[in-house]
């Protein structure tokens, strides 16, 4: 282990466990360090999350604030150190409170833990900072996930571009007439589309999807053929 950083390895269990080993196979692909990914200051700060609480559930430890109330103060409080003024400054209470359609009764209730939030008031706040719905109620170990999946969204999408150009390397190498049989398949039958949109999908159980619905189309484009 080492400062800001542990490796989940196996010891991250069940879905959150699935999600550091896909994004840690990705990491390993690109060439990044492991570090990079699984910083767990920056975890914090996508997730809302605690940064002892991220370094525990990576670990495959129990952890967490059960109490919703206490979970929402944890969360508005990350939300006001982190999302900042373009000066640099944090929102007052009365900006939060004009941005949010709140009273600044309210929202100083709120920010103070006299006054429990609803699913209006956490919408509003989340609107108003500017993050994923859920921020501020997930349960840590489903924000930490959250999180991750982000962070799996974009190394996709960096894999994705980094193969295209190798693609692209290769096919201007290669003499007239060798290019690969299958990327001439994607390219004379514009399935890349659909390659890239389903290598988007956070799971293998909705890539299994994607290929069953390709495969009842098919039949049925063939019950309809003359």
């Amino acid at each position: 282990m080492t400062d800001g950083f542990s490796d989940p390895g196996p010891a991250a269990a069940g879905p959150l466990g699935d999600i550091a080993a896909r994004v840690a196979e990705l990491a390993r692909k690109l060439g990044m360090s492991q570090a990079e990914v699984f910083d767990v200051h920056q975890l914090s700060d996508a997730s809302g999350v605690p940064a002892d609480v991220v370094q525990a559930l990576l670990d495959g430890r129990a952890a967490g604030e059960p109490d919703v109330q206490a979970r929402f103060l944890q969360r508005f409080a990350a939300l006001r150190r982190s999302r900042l003024k373009p000066n640099g400054r944090p929102y007052t209470q009365q900006e939060i409170a004009d941005g949010a359609g709140m009273s600044r009764q309210q929202a100083g209730a709120l920010i103070n833990g006299d006054r429990r939030p609803t699913m209006e008031h956490c919408d509003a706040i989340q609107r108003f900072f500017k993050v994923h719905a859920g921020y501020l109620t997930a349960e840590d170990s489903e924000a930490l996930g959250d999180a991750l999946l982000r962070t799996e969204q974009e190394l996709l999408h960096a894999f994705a571009a980094r193969e295209h150009d190798r693609e692209r390397e290769l096919d201007a190498l290669a003499p007239a007439g060798e290019q690969d049989p299958l990327e001439r398949l994607l390219q004379d039958h514009g399935v890349r589309g659909i390659a890239w949109r389903a290598a988007q999908l956070p799971t293998d159980k909705h890539r299994d999807k994607v290929t069953e619905w390709l495969d009842m189309l098919l039949e049925s484009v063939k019950r309809v053929d003359p």
